[in-house]
């Protein structure tokens, strides 16, 4: 079996069109992770606020962030796909993050093969409200769980999430390669 996070390349052309392995679903609270040494999706936990993903969410492969994870991307979708699905995307935005004092950046990315994604290029193109609903969501989903502490810090547009892909492809080869 194919290990998702090591054998796949970034994208077909990265930093401008990447692969999202998803692994949390729009509209649910189960926060799955892909666990390489299976390989495969588990269920991590279920989140302890009452919210929801606001899409699918998962990572790219061949990939480190300065979290020490793979990098993060929420692809904006229509209707869920499912854990393990990869998404052809193209990164649009970079939402900061910090999550226990760590630099955890999530790209924001829109599917290639969907035609009602095709006007959205960079962060201003994202509506307002799509934007303040992410924000909200990744300010509170860790409310509830004891000694967690997560803080966004604000948006930035498509050249950043290219730099912050590179970065992170960087990383992952200078750790794994």
């Amino acid at each position: 079996m194919a290990n998702l996070w090591e054998d796949m390349e970034t994208g077909p052309d990265a930093p401008d069109v990447i692969y999202a392995v998803v692994e949390c679903l729009k509209g649910e609270r189960n926060k799955y992770e892909y666990d390489k040494d299976i390989p495969g999706v588990v269920l991590d936990r279920v989140l302890h606020s009452n919210v929801h993903y606001p899409s699918d969410y998962g990572f790219m492969p061949q990939t480190y962030y300065d979290d020490e994870d793979p990098f993060d991307v929420l692809v904006l979708v229509e209707d869920q796909t499912f854990p393990g699905c990869v998404i052809e995307a193209r990164p649009v935005a970079l939402m900061r993050m910090d999550d226990d004092g760590e630099q955890d950046d999530k790209v924001i990315a829109v599917p290639t093969e969907d035609p009602r994604y095709d006007h959205i290029e960079d962060l201003d193109d994202i509506p307002q409200q799509l934007q303040d609903e992410i924000d909200e969501f990744f300010s509170t989903y860790k409310n509830l769980e004891a000694g967690k502490e997560v803080e966004t810090l604000g948006w930035e547009d498509k050249q950043a999430a290219k730099d912050a892909i590179v970065h992170a492809m960087e990383l992952y080869e200078e750790n794994f390669a």
